[in-house]
């Protein structure tokens, strides 16, 4: 099943994806949040999907991001092996951990603003996990049966935030707009192989990043199982699993960055497509 939430900001609702088209799921489904995850409510849904009579969404309609905020989204950082290169990183041991403030999130196709003073806007594609289970102390074997399911986001980072004003890399990724998310969160039974996904990015027609989810350095299952031994993981939270080389940071010979007027697009199989258009910050 493809989990959506769509609507004006702050009035979403929740549907599903059946091919090209949503469903209203709303007389169902209250939100796709903590709640919905951490009950049966996923599987009685499936269940009403599946007895027909929803009702459809006439298009053109805006995406929201596919779940309610989370209590957390929990970043691994240079997570591939040509990402950690290209940045002059050396392969982690353990993955490397960090935060993105939740008030990040945005739609899947929402403009992406450029914050105030930022001269090094990057992109990230990844592919994200969202936790279906409360977790804590979970083994690595059992890890996915605490999983809801995949969905496509992208990290923007500013890199001079995050690297060079001192401090934990949390403040260059957590800008506004700064995590879209979407368009859909498919369920585990929509993804064949999790670990055998393409995912690509592309800024204004480019194509920067192309990599693929079996060059993980750490595993969905390891880092669930990891971060579950440092924190408790709640229902509906988000942990997004690092980006393939071809940021702006590694573009040779010098970094570039995103401007206004650009337009980035990114996928991965299975998970669909989105769109941000850059725009500067305005007060």
């Amino acid at each position: 099943m493809k989990l959506v939430r769509y609507g004006e900001p702050g009035n979403e609702k929740p549907g599903i994806l059946i091919g090209e088209d949503i469903f209203d799921v709303s007389a169902h489904v209250s939100d796709y949040n903590e709640d919905f995850f951490g009950s049966a409510a996923l599987e009685e849904l499936k269940k009403k999907v599946d007895g027909g009579s929803l009702k459809r969404v006439a298009q053109p309609v805006r995406l929201g991001a596919p779940l309610a905020r989370p209590s957390k989204i929990i970043c691994v950082g240079l997570n591939y092996k040509d990402h950690a290169a290209e940045t002059n990183a050396p392969i982690p041991a353990e993955p490397i951990l960090f935060f993105k403030a939740t008030s990040a999130i945005v739609g899947p196709n929402d403009d992406l603003i450029i914050p105030k003073n930022s001269k090094k806007t990057d992109w990230e594609v990844e592919l994200a996990v969202v936790i279906g289970k409360k977790t804590s102390y979970i083994d690595e074997q059992d890890a996915l049966n605490h999983v809801a399911g995949y969905v496509l986001h992208n990290d923007y980072s500013e890199r001079e935030f995050q690297l060079e004003r001192n401090g934990q890399w949390v403040k260059g990724k957590s800008c506004d707009t700064f995590a879209p998310i979407g368009p859909f969160i498919a369920t585990q039974d929509e993804i064949a192989d999790v670990h055998n996904l393409r995912l690509w990015l592309k800024v204004n027609g480019e194509t920067l990043q192309d990599g693929n989810t079996s060059n993980l350095i750490f595993n969905i299952p390891f880092v669930v199982s990891y971060i579950s031994q440092f924190m408790t993981l709640l229902p509906g939270d988000v942990i997004t699993t690092g980006t393939p080389a071809g940021v702006g940071l590694g573009q040779k010979p010098e970094p570039w960055y995103l401007k206004e007027g650009d337009v980035v697009e990114l996928g991965i199989d299975g998970l669909g497509s989105s769109k941000q258009h850059v725009k500067s910050y305005q007060k």
